[in-house]
């Protein structure tokens, strides 16, 4: 057996390649992107090979880099996003692009389902609440609008899961994964077979689904040649990139918390058992190991927010951090970091693709409230910053209500290598922020636990007690939480009282 795990993130942006060895430590990392389509309102698609593609030149440009003989490799492993859907005909052709995520436009198929099985049902069932981003959603809205496409589908695959098929030729997908369908049985590891009969779709159009931690299969003679790889390498399916993340950041164990702050941004938790919120304002994942649950409450438009406010309110900051070879969110929380907590009164409601937790909104917008000739372009970007920690504390406050006690937050993710972004979060949160030693790659690094468990590297999920570090401890300061205790109940309340413009908009 080899001595180095390749493991692939398939993100929103684009796929990284990484490489570890037995003892967890990065070697090399490859990042190819792609990119996203929104072709009308709450639409969200993209290429599935692209994916393809992704896969081909980051593990090529990574082996450049490692330096690694191709034979060495032990185990290819997987994380991707979520919450997809792409259909595939029998020879895995894609019929269409894939509705990711954050696609919201099964606003009318969400309302089939809950009229057809029930809000409390599915959500008792699958562990989450029904919303056109999940991928139930997604296939019913195939079925009615191009039924041609649902006719000639064989299958309906996650994002990571059509790469598995290219390498392996298996149609298979994960717990984890499949925990985000509203489709599949939480704490019975299954399909559920009541819930897709209601919904007049064939179990057979969904893939087979396996642990995180098992071999699949193994790198097929046509792929291996593709990815300059040896056939037979053991591919290991993985997780969803929300589990993977968990594993990453160290949080397999009930009362470990984390915050992933990236595109989206979410609050998470490991637990021994599902979450069930009476409010349904969170929900539970499974986890990466039979047995093993995420509760896990998630916003639309973390980062997204941040690379808005870069894109239209950032021009200057972006000139400068190009001649300096900085990034431009290095000088834009330098500007920001002079602007007053609460940013003298100015709040932003960070909507810009509605919301899931804690609202489950597809209509809500973003929002700038309180603006003054006081106010400057510098104050809207630290707005945007406080505006996703105040939605993420409403996330924390649902865990909280539920009796959960979470005493710090691992924190990930691109926006965890912000120091302005951490402290407010730890502010915002009142509770310790611990940046973690691996950021970005957290998501890798999980999926490269998978593999190595799959394959025999690793004893098990524990191990990353072992492997995963803490670069730094942020605690709260008292007299900054003072004053986001005054602004956050204002935040609440806009939200509420804007509800009702929000579904005028949504109607227009």
């Amino acid at each position: 057996m080899g001595n180095y795990i390749l493991a692939h993130d398939l993100g929103t942006t684009g796929n990284k390649a990484t490489l570890y060895d037995r003892e967890g430590n990065l070697l090399a990392s490859s990042f190819y992107s792609y990119p996203t389509y929104y072709p009308y309102p709450n639409w969200v698609e993209q290429n599935p090979l692209d994916y393809w593609e992704a896969v081909k030149n980051s593990t090529r440009e990574l082996l450049v880099k490692s330096k690694i003989r191709p034979r060495e490799i032990a185990v290819i492993s997987f994380s991707g996003q979520m919450m997809g859907c792409l259909p595939v005909d029998r020879d895995g052709k894609p019929l269409r692009n894939i509705i990711i995520w954050a696609d919201q436009r099964g606003i009318k198929e969400a309302e089939f389902i809950r009229d057809r099985i029930g809000e409390d049902k599915v959500y008792k069932t699958t562990g989450h609440r029904i919303s056109p981003t999940y991928s139930a959603s997604k296939i019913l809205w195939i079925k009615r609008n191009e039924p041609d496409v649902f006719s000639q589908t064989y299958k309906f695959l996650l994002a990571k899961d059509f790469i598995v098929y290219k390498l392996t030729n298996r149609w298979v997908t994960d717990f984890s994964d499949a925990s985000g369908t509203n489709l599949f049985d939480l704490e019975k590891e299954k399909w559920s077979e009541e819930i897709i009969e209601a919904l007049e779709i064939s179990i057979d159009k969904l893939p087979e689904v396996h642990s995180s931690l098992e071999v699949v299969g193994e790198l097929t003679r046509e792929a291996s040649s593709e990815l300059d790889l040896p056939s037979g390498i053991p591919i290991v399916v993985g997780g969803g990139d929300g589990a993977c993340a968990a594993c990453g950041a160290g949080v397999v164990e009930e009362g470990d918390a984390y915050n992933y702050l990236g595109a989206s941004s979410w609050i998470a938790i490991a637990s021994e058992r599902p979450i069930y919120d009476p409010e349904m304002r969170t929900f539970t994942f499974h986890h990466l190991e039979p047995g093993l649950f995420m509760p896990t409450g998630t916003m639309q438009s973390a980062g997204l927010s941040y690379q808005w406010a870069r894109d239209n309110l950032a021009v200057r900051e972006k000139e400068v951090a190009g001649s300096f070879n900085l990034s431009p969110y290095e000088i834009m929380d330098l500007e920001a970091e002079k602007i007053p907590p609460g940013c003298e009164n100015l709040i932003f409601l960070p909507y810009l693709l509605g919301e899931r937790s804690p609202h489950w909104n597809p209509d809500a917008r973003g929002v700038f409230i309180g603006l003054t000739p006081r106010h400057t372009r510098i104050h809207l970007i630290r707005a945007v910053l406080e505006g996703v920690g105040f939605n993420l504390r409403i996330i924390l406050d649902a865990f909280l209500a539920q009796g959960v006690e979470i005493k710090e937050i691992r924190l990930i993710g691109g926006g965890g290598k912000s120091r302005l972004w951490s402290e407010i979060l730890a502010n915002i949160f009142e509770r310790d922020i611990l940046r973690m030693k691996v950021l970005e790659e957290a998501t890798s690094l999980g999926s490269a636990i998978a593999g190595g468990i799959g394959v025999g590297i690793f004893p098990s999920l524990k191990v990353v007690k072992e492997l995963v570090k803490i670069r730094e401890r942020i605690k709260p300061d008292t007299e900054k939480i003072s004053i986001y205790r005054r602004i956050f109940p204002v935040f609440v309340e806009a939200y509420k009282r804007l509800t009702p413009i929000f579904d005028k908009l949504g109607g227009l």
